[in-house]
């Protein structure tokens, strides 16, 4: 009974270790990315150092994605220019930045059509670690894989402008 005790607790103690050193976050030591451009027709988005493409990634976006957000709940992915003003290390979405939606203009807009603005726009990953959700599929924000954001979450600091074009 001692050997396969002693067996057991060797095997799970070498798959508890492989797990340590997995992390979500990362660490980046590369150029500053000073710009976000998030391209809603073409599904991409591009993380710049000035003028360089530092790196792309495929995106999913509101489940309604033509036209800038106007309403809450419209699932429209906002347009125009804003800024990551906040990080989630523990989204139900893997990991999120938030983008500064609404600002003074769009709750302007909403309010003179009655209606609330919304919020919470979040560049963030997957639901699930399993699978990647296909489409247009979020309530306005977008969408990466899981490990797409954690290199984004680590690439991108809080007040970095974001560009979101039609």
């Amino acid at each position: 009974m001692r050997r396969r005790d002693l067996i057991l607790s060797t095997a799970a103690a070498a798959a508890l270790s492989g797990c340590a050193g997995s992390s979500k976050f990362r660490r980046y030591d590369g150029p500053e990315v000073t710009f976000v451009v998030v391209q809603k027709a073409q599904r991409r988005m591009h993380l710049l150092h000035h003028d360089q493409a530092l790196k792309s990634y495929d995106i999913s976006l509101g489940f309604a994605p033509i036209g800038h957000k106007q309403i809450e709940g419209d699932g429209r992915t906002p347009e125009g220019v804003y800024r990551i003003d906040r990080r989630n290390p523990n989204s139900q979405f893997h990991l999120s930045l938030g983008i500064s939606y609404p600002n003074v203009k769009d709750v302007a807009l909403a309010k003179a059509m009655g209606q609330s603005a919304g919020g919470n726009i979040f560049i963030h990953g997957q639901k699930s670690a399993f699978r990647r959700d296909k489409g247009d599929w979020t309530w306005g924000c977008i969408a990466v894989s899981n490990d797409e954001m954690e290199e984004i979450y680590a690439m991108v600091q809080d007040n970095t402008l974001i560009a979101l074009n039609a």
